[in-house]
């Protein structure tokens, strides 16, 4: 599933460059405004903070929620405390648009990332040409030295790259291109299957100086609870959004969310360390 996706988004980016070549989307991306700081946005607090989406549909749910004003739905998120807005992009199965996030970007003033399956430069400059602060990086989906490569450009631009994981492996290799935001998804992508403890085995392999995030499997403020007790600093939450009133959930979210984990950061920080001196 995840190959398909990545495919077809790399050849519906293939099919735009036809139109407006390289050269051109670069030269947009340079022309920009600075992108916002999504690290401030996103730091570690005394409460969970939370990237609310605009997602209209996804392969494992179906249709979610039409949508019809993107706009709209972000200004009602920053409303409810959302930290960053996250923008799905592809169209084929979760019927997004770079117009989402363009009218995204023009309607509220927090970090916007730009959710996809992106495997190419182009889709990067793109990304930055369209207004977005954050872009997405499956390690799942991307050989080491594309994913460097791709780490290296976006932050080039001046944006910051959310390097997505799924597994201790995944988390390593994010570790090793020197990501600050690494999230751990807990719906594989290869199977479309949801853990939602996967985040608390792998959060002590982040390193203390990235902000952790959970990713899927939310849909209660228990679930928030939940993934903030394992030492969650960021939610991403998509459905529970769309699919209710967003002000009303984001602030029973935020209000499940709004315990300290500082300690669990620093206690998972040294059970990290005695599990590298037992394999010494």
């Amino acid at each position: 599933m995840l190959a398909d996706l990545t495919a077809g988004a790399v050849q519906d980016a293939e099919t735009r460059a036809s139109e407006r070549p390289f050269a051109a989307v670069e030269q947009a991306a340079l022309a920009m405004p600075a992108p916002r700081d999504a690290l401030a946005f996103l730091a570690p607090a005394d409460r969970v903070k939370i990237i609310a989406e605009v997602k209209r549909a996804s392969p494992s749910r179906g249709d979610l929620a039409a949508i019809p004003d993107p706009a709209l739905q972000a200004r009602l998120y920053e409303q409810g405390g959302a930290s960053t807005i996250s923008v799905l992009t592809e169209g084929r199965r979760f019927k997004g648009s770079l117009a989402d996030l363009e009218a995204v970007r023009a309607a509220v003033t927090l970090p916007v990332l730009r959710k996809d399956f992106i495997a190419t430069e182009y889709q990067v400059l793109e990304a930055r040409a369209s207004g977005a602060d954050l872009v997405l990086l499956i390690v799942a989906a991307l050989e080491q030295d594309l994913l460097a490569r791709l780490h290296a450009l976006t932050l080039d631009l001046g944006m910051t790259p959310l390097v997505e994981t799924h597994s201790a492996d995944e988390v390593a290799r994010a570790a090793d291109i020197g990501a600050k935001l690494i999230g751990v998804n807990a719906r594989d992508l290869s199977t479309f299957e949801l853990d939602r403890d996967l985040f608390g085995r792998l959060a002590a392999a982040i390193p203390d100086d990235a902000v952790r995030i959970a990713e899927s499997a939310v849909l209660t403020p228990a679930d928030v609870a939940h993934y903030r007790a394992a030492g969650a600093d960021v939610v991403l939450i998509g459905e529970a959004l769309v699919t209710g009133d967003p002000v009303a959930t984001l602030t029973a979210f935020l209000e499940a969310g709004s315990c300290e984990v500082l300690s669990n950061r620093r206690s998972s920080s040294e059970l990290q360390a005695r599990r590298n001196g037992d394999s010494a």
